[in-house]
């Protein structure tokens, strides 16, 4: 009878995930999570019998990560800027957890798909607070999040130039431009739009007219200065209510 693993597959899968966050996707070979936990390689392989089971058990457990924070920003009071804050958090504070997930070759769970999941939660909301249709909230939550993924990646990347209040007026300002071509372009959702023509539309509104549009749809995002994604403000048309 085989000697019983002093550790169970929790306790490895743990020390997995503490290799790759020190060490990259790349240090995740048995030998290395052995030695996180004390070990040799051979009660790992007799847990998971592969590099396969290891790679597969832990990736699972990093999608876990990721839920929790996505799920935290759907408990927010305006649940599809709660995920975006949530997903750039995600990313600061676990950078090895979102290359695995997102920029390796070999992955499992796509951001798009994840996208997808999410914008069936973050569409009611969408359509409430700006009083748009299905297929519009889903565009706009749609180009949304593409600026904060690509966002998100820059900051993994150790690439972002940018600091938080200014990621948080790129948030903002996209925020503006999409709710006012959705607003005021016909067919922009469709995508049936004219193009030639929707540079020109209402070239000719007052300003107060303008104003009076942003102020309608506008989300702006504001980011602390730890980091960290903060309050959310959102204007409504017939009412200048602050919602935090």
């Amino acid at each position: 009878m085989a000697p019983k693993n002093k550790f169970t597959k929790t306790e490895m899968v743990e020390a997995a995930l503490r290799v790759v966050r020190a060490k990259g996707a790349g240090g995740l070979p048995a030998k290395n999570i052995g030695d996180e936990l004390g070990t040799s390689t051979q009660p790992i392989f007799t847990a998971f019998g592969s590099m396969g089971g290891i790679k597969t058990a832990v990736y699972a457990a990093a999608v876990d990560v990721y839920d929790r924070y996505t799920h935290a920003g759907l408990q927010a009071d305006i649940p599809f800027l709660g995920v975006g804050k949530q997903y750039i958090r995600f990313a600061r504070e676990e950078p090895e957890l979102y290359r695995l997930l997102f920029l390796t070759r070999e992955k499992e769970y796509s951001a798009a798909a994840s996208m997808r999941h999410l914008q069936e939660h973050v569409r009611p909301a969408l359509m409430d607070i700006y009083h748009i249709t299905g297929e519009e909230a889903d565009v706009y939550f749609r180009d949304l999040w593409l600026v904060v993924h690509s966002l998100s990646t820059l900051i993994v990347t150790d690439d972002c130039p940018y600091s938080d209040q200014e990621v948080g007026q790129i948030l903002t300002g996209f925020s503006i431009s999409i709710c006012k071509a959705i607003k005021e372009v016909p067919g922009f959702a469709a995508g049936t739009f004219d193009r030639d023509a929707a540079g020109t539309h209402k070239r000719d509104a007052g300003r107060a007219d303008a104003v009076q549009t942003v102020r309608s749809v506008c989300a702006a995002f504001f980011i602390s200065g730890d980091g960290k994604p903060s309050g959310v403000r959102v204007w409504r048309d017939e009412h200048d209510n602050t919602h935090r």
